[in-house]
């Protein structure tokens, strides 16, 4: 069982998914837009916003956000600019942790994760020292407690999945990035209800911790996501088994 799939596991049984979806549908918003700006807001021809639509679309995000978000983008809407930066760090325990932010502010963004960083007594590490533990792959989640591992796996094999696995009442789909569109397309079109779906950044290998240090360095990434500029947290900890975030 990975160490994303343990994690997507916590947020779920925490009903992080149902709390905080105003604040994600934020965050998804900010990315769709900023790729249309990039790249255009015709998703066949964009496929950076074409990942950032089934990502939204994976987190049920209403269709009229979507259009909404790319017509900001494209300048149809009056809308913001954002920056995209990247951090990387370690937590005590030695976990590594990889932040991609989106800010139109870099120096407010960089302040608030330094801060964040110090006070739990983690720092910023140089560039490429973290990048390089993970490897991008497609992860879709789906409730195991709605659907079976079987029917899921079915459908996900199919259209092209690396591996479906059932962890705590949550089913994880991985796929190659190549593959993350049609694996996703393909549930859908089954009509599977997804928990999440996003191209992630996850670690090659994990760093096991006690249950004391696992909790401060969860703690560390709940306050990561919080934050207005952070758009995603990659972390290659290991959560162990029985562990309860508070």
């Amino acid at each position: 069982m990975s160490g994303h799939s343990k994690w997507a596991t916590i947020k779920h049984k925490k009903g992080a998914a149902d709390a905080k979806r105003g604040q994600m549908f934020t965050k998804l918003i900010k990315e769709i837009s900023i790729a249309a700006r990039m790249g255009g807001g015709d998703p066949e021809g964009n496929p950076r916003l074409r990942t950032a639509v089934l990502k939204a679309r994976g987190a049920n995000m209403p269709k009229d956000n979507i259009d909404r978000a790319i017509k900001k983008g494209t300048g149809e809407l009056e809308g913001v600019n954002y920056e995209e930066l990247v951090y990387e760090a370690y937590a005590p325990g030695g976990v590594a942790i990889f932040i991609e932010v989106l800010t139109d502010n870099k120096n407010r963004a960089a302040a608030d994760i330094r801060n964040i960083l110090t006070r739990a007594g983690g720092q910023l590490a140089t560039s490429g020292s973290v990048s390089r533990l993970f490897k991008r792959q497609g992860i879709v989640t789906v409730d195991g407690e709605k659907y079976t591992e079987d029917q899921i796996m079915e459908v996900a094999i199919d259209g092209g999945a690396e591996d479906v696995t059932l962890a705590d009442g949550v089913i994880e789909v991985t796929t190659a990035p190549e593959d993350f569109e049609p694996v996703l397309t393909s549930l859908e079109n089954n009509h599977f209800e997804t928990l999440s779906a996003e191209i992630s950044m996850v670690p090659e290998a994990a760093v096991h911790l006690d249950n004391d240090a696992t909790a401060k360095v969860v703690r560390l990434i709940e306050r990561l996501e919080e934050n207005d500029d952070v758009q995603n947290v990659y972390a290659n900890i290991d959560i162990p088994e029985g562990f309860e975030a508070e």
